[in-house]
């Protein structure tokens, strides 16, 4: 028992260093390993829409994807040497975090419950686009023409993959899958200003800590009967989701957000590959027109946010 004590702390100790200590830039692994943490986040959603279809409630799969974050947390810091991190004086900012998460949360596995995976995962890219209307209207950043004509070509994917009125796919489900994207570009405003005086393991850490106690008050009224298989596709996409965040932390110690943000776009392949291997699912040719539409305007964002990141170079008015 004390050599697998010592093996889990040295494991642990080993991945906070890698997250931690300084590295010298790698961008090809960092690809590689945000690659894997899209990866590893799309079986996630993929085990969420097949734990819905066998019954068990959104409350409750909410519940289990969160209830490792914790534990977890507090083994890493107390193995780094440095629970004094979870220190903080902005509680009430966590507490917003924690409300708007919890919301985008149930949109996001809602969308996935609702909608087959290319779709879903396709309209969580406008994500991208919702960031630009968010920080024009909330933080009165100037925007020029080139991110408002990729936010036009965005919703005009938009259009063409949920075909109003057509029946392709639920509006409902579309209104939630867009629902969620907003949630999230939402979110990373709030988080932009708690990172600006908080590590990310302390803002996951608060956003856990606050939402786990009311998801296990709710929690008895939709508990169901599980069988083992259940017990699998919750320890699964637990499991799932906590290495897509830790690969995604990873990933950034070797590489900025600009240049390995391209690999998010991986999710639509890794999306259309589970939705045909589980759920005998393709994406129609709507699917195919519209989804590179959103793609290219993220793309064209996330560039342009690189440039504009750049102080030592005039861009010029049109951002």
């Amino acid at each position: 028992m004390s050599a697998s004590h010592s093996a889990c702390s040295q494991a642990i100790r080993a991945y906070w260093q890698l997250v931690h200590s300084p590295v010298r830039q790698r961008p090809v692994l960092a690809l590689l390993i945000r690659l894997l943490a899209v990866l590893a986040l799309s079986v996630m959603v993929a085990l969420v829409k097949l734990a819905s279809e066998e019954g068990i409630s959104l409350p409750e799969i909410l519940f289990w994807r969160q209830l490792p974050t914790i534990p977890l947390i507090l083994v890493m810091l107390w193995a780094g040497g440095s629970l004094g991190r979870l220190k903080t004086h902005r509680l009430r900012q966590h507490g917003f975090r924690a409300t708007i998460g919890i919301i985008g949360m149930i949109l996001n596995f809602g969308a996935v419950t609702l909608l087959p995976l290319a779709e879903a995962s396709s309209l969580n890219f406008t994500s991208a686009i919702w960031a630009v209307i968010l920080s024009a209207l909330i933080l009165h950043e100037k925007v020029g023409i080139w991110r408002w004509s990729a936010v036009l070509a965005g919703f005009a994917g938009v259009i063409i993959i949920t075909q109003p009125g057509d029946g392709h796919i639920p509006l409902l489900g579309a209104a939630v899958g867009l629902g969620a994207a907003f949630m999230i570009a939402l979110i990373s405003i709030q988080i932009r200003d708690l990172a600006s005086t908080e590590d990310s393991l302390t803002i996951v850490f608060y956003f856990s800590l606050f939402t786990l106690p009311l998801l296990g008050l709710v929690l008895p009224f939709f508990w169901v009967e599980k069988t083992l298989y259940h017990w699998f596709l919750l320890g699964g996409l637990g499991v799932a989701g906590l290495l897509g965040q830790f690969l995604l932390t990873a990933a950034l110690r070797y590489g900025s957000v600009s240049s390995v943000i391209v690999m998010d776009y991986s999710g639509l392949i890794w999306s259309t590959l589970l939705g045909w291997a589980l759920f005998d699912n393709l994406p129609v040719a709507a699917t195919w027109l519209g989804a590179p539409l959103i793609i290219g305007a993220g793309m064209m964002i996330a560039w342009r946010e690189h440039r504009l990141s750049r102080p030592t170079r005039n861009i010029g008015p049109g951002t």
